[in-house]
């Protein structure tokens, strides 16, 4: 019996990836998605920039097309693949299945997970990746409105289980490396969050190459207009307002802050400092280049 749209739901391992109860539950359904060549996967961990992506992609592939991005809500027209249940109203796979390819896909499974025919098929993917610290606070705030996550608890317990890799969708540190490590190997776009926020305008240049598309100038001027934050926290159909039943918006808005650098205002000092040296530890085999502030690489910014 499957319980309301509402309810916080526990999470249950896969293959050693703590995920959702339903989304495990119906995981072997998942597996046997049927991907084809021209179809599109956006990976990313949770809250890594993966609307913003999305809009980002659907904008490019109609060609800056405004009107046209907004025939349906971002979850409809890019359904998230694993979320699946029996109510069409929520499940990625039936909304999947009822579509012709090509298809632009979501994902937040890490790479072990990801259903073996997109890799067959040869899929073009396109991988964001966010700094842990700004993750970490985003996520938090996420689990707090989103009422089928786990309950979130206080801070410094959600934290540390961060640390653990105990939230859904697993060790943030496994789902960076595990796509970074794959890129040269597999057809993998690999973006950084920090980046997009920095220069927006040739981060969509970048992604309209990877799909093979050239847009002029004033194109990609006004897809990165359309996806500023502040112009996608006020579109219904990017901002997740049509959905109902799922977020207490009262506890924070589904798209908060879009910010880099805002963990500096929810980590403490004692915090920070075990989190940068349990970070150095976990990532030192695999230095993938992430930044914490968008002033790490430019000597002229003032704090």
């Amino acid at each position: 019996m499957e319980r309301t749209v509402c309810s916080r739901y526990p999470s249950v391992s896969v293959r050693g990836i703590p995920l959702q109860e339903p989304v495990a539950r119906h995981f072997a359904r998942v597996e046997k998605f049927q991907a084809f060549k021209d179809d599109l996967l956006v990976a990313t961990y949770p809250k890594a920039g993966t609307t913003w992506t999305q809009e980002v992609v659907d904008l490019i592939l109609n060609e800056g097309n405004e009107e046209k991005c907004r025939r349906a809500p971002t979850y409809i027209r890019m359904p998230f693949l694993e979320m699946t249940s029996p109510d069409p109203s929520v499940s990625g796979m039936t909304k999947l299945e009822k579509m012709d390819p090509p298809r632009v896909i979501k994902t937040h499974l890490p790479i072990q997970l990801v259903p073996q025919s997109f890799w067959e098929a040869g899929c073009k993917v396109i991988y964001v990746a966010r700094n842990p610290k700004d993750t970490v606070v985003s996520y938090f705030h996420f689990d707090r409105m989103n009422l089928t996550q786990p309950e979130p608890g206080p801070w410094p317990e959600y934290l540390e289980k961060f640390m653990k890799g105990q939230l859904c969708w697993g060790s943030w540190y496994d789902h960076v490396k595990g796509y970074w490590r794959e890129k040269q190997n597999k057809n993998i776009l690999y973006l950084f969050y920090e980046d997009m926020k920095e220069n927006p305008a040739r981060e969509v240049v970048r992604i309209a190459e990877f799909l093979g598309h050239r847009l002029s100038k004033s194109v990609v001027g006004n897809i990165v207009k359309m996806t500023t934050f502040a112009a996608m926290q006020k579109n219904p159909m990017a901002n997740y307002s049509t959905l109902s039943g799922i977020f207490d918006r009262k506890a924070s808005e589904f798209m908060r802050k879009g910010e880099v650098g805002d963990w500096q205002n929810h980590f403490s000092p004692q915090e920070n400092a075990a989190f940068e040296e349990h970070y150095h530890k976990t990532m030192a085999a695999t230095p993938i280049p992430f930044r914490f502030s968008l002033c790490e690489q430019n000597l002229t910014c003032s704090l």
